[in-house]
């Protein structure tokens, strides 16, 4: 909205800073950042006074919630960030299909993670909604923000190309329909897992978010500007530059809120959080035409989601086999695996942030290997 001050530069000569992208990408994330700070501190008093804690009334975590003292820590944190990122948007953003599919998409996976949490908190129910609950919210938002890309005119053409990492133009020019379907909805669905998984220590999940939401901002600026985006032979998309301020917004909003998800940790992110941000990453990745180039920026978490995979299918695998099942790691996800073996937490989230920081700098570097 602030980019149509810009039209009364006559008024006001410093006005028209508000025509680059830049600026407001800039805007986007101090704003992002001083909402986080703002609200933060009034959520988390209320969901203390409600009495939202996660709670550990079975034994499926082993010794860990008793271990690390997590025990009635205030859940729902993701709603920090939903409203910094929202608002900043809202605020900083020039309104477009992208910008519109994006926010969409977040907003319905925020939801589907606040009723998970709501039940989970305050209904004491260990599971929370339903598989089939969940999938339906992911397919609700995949199949509209599909449905809006394929009729707009601005986007009904370019959405349908697939861009791969190393390759100087797109893979497939003209995707048919079906197959655009099946790809959004792996990364949508696979990514607002996998962020869930990884959501495990304080501050592990929203530290690794930020270094991708960075990369992405500058690919997102790249790709919407027709000179930068031939020199980097990438994909030139008319508009999709404006979600650098949504990236830039969810690292302002993210920083915010990792000042209280520190450890020890005042307030958690729950799903309300980890499963949009997931949403929100894989679908501006497609816009952006760098969804396989999301597997490397984002290579802590497809290791969190791959760690479960393995131990799930080692387990049955074996115990169908042998009689016996037996583990790769001590636990599931990985994270948790370096714990057993005595790491201290913060340890442990380090050094995935550094991890994450490498990966975040391989999928930077691709845009120069073509």
């Amino acid at each position: 909205m602030l980019s149509y001050l810009a039209d009364y530069e006559h008024y006001f000569g410093p006005l028209r800073l508000l025509r680059y992208l830049s600026v407001r990408a800039v805007l986007g994330a101090g704003t992002a950042l001083c909402i986080g700070f703002l609200v933060a501190p009034w959520l988390i008093a209320r969901f203390r006074a409600l009495k939202f804690g996660q709670h550990y009334d079975d034994d499926r975590t082993g010794d860990l919630a008793a271990r690390f003292d997590k025990k009635n820590t205030p859940t729902m944190g993701g709603l920090i960030i939903f409203l910094s990122v929202f608002l900043a948007t809202v605020l900083c953003a020039t309104p477009n299909v992208w910008v519109i599919v994006s926010l969409f998409v977040y907003t319905t996976l925020t939801a589907a993670g606040w009723r998970d949490d709501y039940l989970k908190v305050v209904h004491r129910n260990r599971d929370g909604i339903k598989s089939w609950e969940k999938i339906a919210w992911q397919s609700l938002a995949t199949l509209v923000a599909l449905g809006v890309l394929l009729w707009h005119p601005v986007s009904s053409e370019k959405i349908r190309e697939l861009w791969v990492p190393f390759f100087k133009t797109a893979v497939i020019a003209h995707m048919p329909w079906w197959l655009l379907l099946v790809l959004i909805y792996l990364w949508i669905v696979g990514f607002s897992n996998a962020i869930n998984l990884t959501d495990g220590l304080d501050g592990l999940a929203v530290g690794c978010t930020i270094s991708v939401a960075l990369v992405f901002a500058i690919m997102a600026y790249a790709a919407g500007n027709i000179r930068i985006a031939d020199y980097l032979l990438i994909s030139y998309v008319p508009g999709v530059g404006e979600l650098a301020v949504i990236c830039a917004a969810l690292i302002g909003a993210c920083m915010a809120f990792l000042w209280y998800n520190s450890h020890p940790a005042e307030v958690f992110m729950g799903d309300t959080g980890s499963l949009a941000l997931g949403g929100l990453i894989g679908v501006m990745a497609f816009m952006i035409h760098q969804p396989f180039t999301l597997i490397i920026v984002g290579g802590v978490f497809v290791m969190e989601a791959l760690s479960v995979i393995i131990q799930v299918g080692n387990f049955k695998y074996t115990r169908a086999r042998y009689g016996v099942g037996r583990r790769c790691f001590l636990m599931a996800p990985i994270h948790h695996h370096f714990q057993k073996l005595g790491w201290p937490e913060t340890k442990v989230v380090l050094r995935f942030w550094v991890l994450s920081l490498g990966f975040a700098l391989a999928g930077l570097a691709t845009l120069k290997i073509r």
